[in-house]
Formats: C-alpha cells, structure tokens, sequence
C-alpha cells in the first residue's frame, strides 16, 4: 500500500506532491531544466515568494496561471527557480586556456567569444580581463557575447558592480587595473572599469529556444555549469545547434562537473573540461 503524503503543517502555504510535479513539467518544457525530487523544498521556498508577491493565496491558482504560455509571470517564474552561482576567474585553467589561444591569433584579426550562462557577469568580466591582458602582446579586435536565460542576473551584469569581496581573490594588479573602488555610499563595492564593459555585449536568451539569434563563429564558447541541469537529450540538442558556431580550431569550455560521452560525434575533448568539434 502506497503511503499517503501529507501536507507540511509548518508551510505557509500547501505543496502538494502533485504541485511539485506541475512545477517540474513546466520549467522542464520552458527552460530544460530537469529538477530532482529532493529540490521540493527549494522549490517551495522560492515560489512561494512569488505567491506572495502576487497576493496569490495557493500553489495551484498561482500555477494555473502559467497554464498561459503568455502569461506575464514566467519571466519571475524562471528567474525564481535558476540557479546562478559564479565567481571572478572559476575553474581557472579555462582562461590560462584561452589566454593561449588568444596569443595564436592572427593579428589584427577579430575574436568572438561567447558566455552562454553568464549569471552576475563574473565569467565574462573574467574573459574580458583575460583578454585585455593578452592585448598587451598581440593586436586583435575582441568582442564578448553575454547571454543567460535570468533577466535579473544579466541587469545585474550590465552593472558591473560587486561587493569588494568579490574580487578578494584576485592579484593586487588585477585589483588596481581592471577595477574602480567606490566611495562614500558606494564604499564596499567595486565597479568592473568601462574598457572591460563596452567589450561585453549582454542579451537574454533560452538555451532551449529553436533559434538562437548568433551569427558567430565563436573561437571561444564557455557553457560551464548548465548543462548539468538538463537529461542527455536536451543536452545533445544544445550541443547540435552549439558546435556548429565553432571556428575549426575553437574551444569549448564545460563545467566540472559536466560529461558529454554521449556527444562523441559532435565533439571530442582536448584538455580538462575543455572540447573541441569532433573530426
């Protein structure tokens, strides 16, 4: 006999099992996503904000109301259940990587790059500066793409403005030369100097969308940390419209975390975490 689960008496609001199964179908079908069952909790906390935000009294009204494929709420929806943790120059061999590769370039040639999931803009701001350093021996003109599915974090990015301990772990040079120390009511923060930012362009986009509006081709694709969140197919799906905005000898650069033995056909790995198209 199948055990009854009951409702958390303690919760401000009631989340059923099923509301936690509509919750994982939908943000499955707009955004990959594939949530585990133990991320109820997650879920709930982070919902249930919205819920009262809208003045909504329970998780079915609220989820009836994303039965509307245009309903204003799933931009909040989305943003609510992603997850967006960064940091200046993580997994730090994937900029020593492309500070190499930038050095092979043809001189006075131009460099696309893209960040795929730029969170807070910490990733992009990393490969700007990586950039800006390798510039000091070779010309080239250098252009950053910025995109994410979270409209929250990407006007965040725009900013370019950190908490100071944001940047603790980088050197005093880097420190000095890449970023401005704020004052009075802006004491305790940092702002990304303008040369990095006008190199960043950022736009909002679905991994999951039919067509992505890039032209490329890209010598450079960071895609760390995401994919993780999506079942093979899905993940085989992004890699089939991905790859083809390579340059033949570009890199792509993948989470830690992160195994594509299933793609072998699209890419082929040369280096930790780092891939390049299949021959």
């Amino acid at each position: 006999m199948t055990q009854a689960v009951l409702p958390d008496s303690t919760r401000e609001f009631e989340f059923t099992p099923a509301d936690f199964e509509r919750v994982r179908k939908l943000i499955y079908q707009r955004a990959g996503i594939a949530l585990a069952p133990s991320k109820q909790d997650m879920v709930y906390s982070r919902l249930a904000r919205r819920l009262r935000a809208r003045q909504i009294d329970s998780f079915k009204a609220y989820l009836d109301d994303l039965d509307d494929p245009l309903s204003a709420e799933w931009e909040a929806f989305v943003n609510a259940l992603t997850t967006n943790l960064t940091s200046f120059f993580r997994e730090a061999h994937h900029f020593d990587r492309l500070y190499e590769l930038l050095l092979k370039q043809t001189p006075g040639s131009e460099v696309l790059l893209w960040s795929s999931a730029s969170s807070t803009g910490e990733e992009p701001y990393s490969m700007a500066i990586t950039v800006m350093e390798a510039l000091d021996k070779v010309r080239l003109r250098v252009r950053i793409l910025a995109t994410d599915l979270d409209t929250n974090v990407l006007e965040t990015a725009r900013q370019g403005v950190y908490a100071l301990d944001r940047i603790e772990k980088l050197s005093e040079e880097r420190k000095r030369r890449f970023f401005l120390r704020g004052s009075g009511s802006a004491q305790g923060y940092v702002r990304v100097r303008d040369e990095l930012r006008a190199m960043v362009s950022f736009q909002q986009l679905n991994l999951l969308d039919p067509q992505w509006p890039l032209k490329g081709p890209f010598t450079v694709i960071f895609c760390r940390n995401v994919m993780i969140y999506f079942d093979k197919p899905t993940q085989y799906r992004v890699l089939q419209k991905m790859v083809p905005l390579l340059t033949p000898d570009g890199l792509l650069f993948t989470g830690h975390s992160e195994s594509f033995f299933h793609a072998t056909d699209l890419i082929q790995p040369c280096g930790r975490t780092i891939y390049r198209r299949a021959r």
